[in-house]
C-alpha cells in the first residue's frame, strides 16, 4: 500500500466504528436495588421508582386497591410507550380487587436514556428486580401476574424463558399482542434493509407515519397518545434494530412459554392487528408446549386492534383478563378463548 492509500484503512474503520449501532447498557451493579419514593422531585420523579443495582431509578405508576389485594398485575409497556399505558385498565382492575404496577422500562418514558436501546438482556433482568420490589410492597401471598403488552410481551417473554437471565418470581403471565415478529419470519429485503440503516445509519430516526399502520380504533387515545410528552415519536434505526433482537428472542421462545417454572398463560389477539402481524403470532402459537404445563388460555377479539385494553371494546379484555387471573382454568366470559387461532393467516 503506498503512503498516500495509508490513511484510508484507519478512515474505513473509524467509519465503521462511528457506524456501529448505539446501545445503553446497565452500569456498574453499585446500589441494592429499591423501591424509592421522592415527592420532592430530587431524582427527577415525582412519585415512586423503582431503583435498579446500577443506580437507574425507573419511574413507577401504582393503582392500588381500598382493600388488600387478592392479586397484583406487574405490567409492561410497549416500544416507545410507557407506564401509563395501562391507567384505564388498571383503575377497572382495582374494581375487581386487583392492583397495578407499572415501570417505564430503560430508554422509554422517563427513563434513563430515552431514545437509546438498552439490550433485550438489561430489559429482561429488570423484570426479576421489579417483581421482587413490587413483592415487597404487597401483603404476603398476594399473587403476582406479569402482564406485557407488545414489546413489554417480547420482555415478559424473555425474562420467564430465557437461561440468560434470572426469572422473575412470578405467578401467572398475560401476554397482549406480544411483539414475536422475528426475523425468521420477515421477508430477506426488510432484514437486509433493517442491517444496512442499523449499521450505515444508526442515529437516523423513522416516525413510521408512512407506513399507514392503525394501533387502534380509539382515535381519541391515539390522538392523546401524540400530545403525550413522554410517547417517542422519532425512533433511532439502532433502536429498531434492537427490538427486532428482542422479537427474535420471543418467537424462539414459544417451545418454552410457562414451562420452567409451570406458570398459567394467556395470550390476547386482536383480529385487526396491524402492528405485529397474523403470521408471526400463528407460527408463535403454532410453537407452544403441547400439552401446556399449566393452564393456558389464547384468546382472539374479532373487532380487536393491537391496543385491546385501549381499544374501544377494551372493556371486553379487561374483563377476561379479571376473570382469567380469578380462575385461569374457566372459560373467558367474553368467549373469545373459543375462538379458532389456527385459522390466523397474513
Amino acid at each position: 500500500m503506498t503512503p498516500r492509500r495509508a490513511w484510508i484503512v484507519p478512515l474505513l474503520l473509524a467509519l465503521l466504528a462511528a457506524c456501529t449501532p448505539r446501545l445503553a447498557p446497565p452500569g456498574e451493579l453499585t446500589v441494592p436495588p429499591a423501591l424509592v419514593v421522592d415527592p420532592t422531585g430530587a431524582t427527577g420523579l415525582t412519585g415512586a421508582g423503582l431503583r435498579m443495582a446500577d443506580g437507574a431509578v425507573l419511574p413507577l405508576r401504582v393503582w392500588r386497591t381500598d382493600g388488600p389485594p387478592r392479586a397484583a398485575v406487574l405490567a409492561l409497556h410497549g416500544f416507545n410507550d410507557h407506564s401509563r399505558f395501562i391507567a384505564d385498565a388498571a383503575r377497572a382492575l382495582n374494581g375487581h380487587g386487583v392492583a397495578v404496577y407499572a415501570y417505564d422500562q430503560r430508554g422509554f418514558g422517563g427513563a434513563p436514556h430515552r431514545g437509546l436501546w438498552p439490550g433485550w438482556e438489561a430489559l429482561a433482568a429488570d423484570v426479576a428486580v421489579a417483581a421482587r420490589l413490587v413483592r415487597g410492597d404487597l401483603p404476603p401471598g398476594t399473587p403476582l401476574v406479569l402482564l406485557g403488552e407488545s414489546m413489554g410481551g417480547a420482555v415478559a417473554l424473555a425474562a420467564t424463558t430465557d437461561p440468560a437471565v434470572a426469572p422473575p418470581a412470578v405467578d401467572a403471565l398475560v401476554l397482549s399482542a406480544p411483539a414475536v415478529w422475528g426475523r425468521a419470519t420477515m421477508p430477506f429485503y426488510q432484514r437486509a434493509g433493517l442491517w444496512l440503516a442499523a449499521h450505515l445509519t444508526p442515529a437516523l430516526k423513522a416516525t413510521g407515519r408512512d407506513l399507514g399502520i392503525q394501533a387502534s380504533d380509539n382515535i381519541a387515545m391515539l390522538r392523546a397518545l401524540g400530545r403525550d410528552p413522554l410517547i417517542i415519536k422519532a425512533t433511532r434505526f439502532d433502536t429498531l434494530w434492537g427490538l427486532a433482537n428482542l422479537m427474535d428472542r420471543a418467537l424462539a421462545a414459544a417451545p418454552r412459554v410457562g414451562r420452567n417454572p409451570p406458570l398459567p398463560v394467556l395470550i390476547l389477539y386482536g383480529e385487526k392487528d396491524e402492528v405485529i402481524p397474523r403470521g408471526p403470532t400463528r407460527q408463535f402459537l403454532a410453537a407452544l408446549p403441547d400439552p401446556p404445563p399449566a393452564p393456558r388460555a389464547v384468546a382472539l377479539y374479532a373487532d380487536g386492534w393491537h391496543m385491546l385494553m385501549r381499544d374501544l371494546q377494551a372493556p371486553v379484555v379487561i374483563g377476561d383478563i379479571a376473570a382469567w387471573i380469578a380462575d385461569p382454568a374457566r372459560p373467558l366470559p367474553s368467549g373469545a378463548g373459543g375462538r379458532p387461532w389456527r385459522r390466523l393467516t397474513d
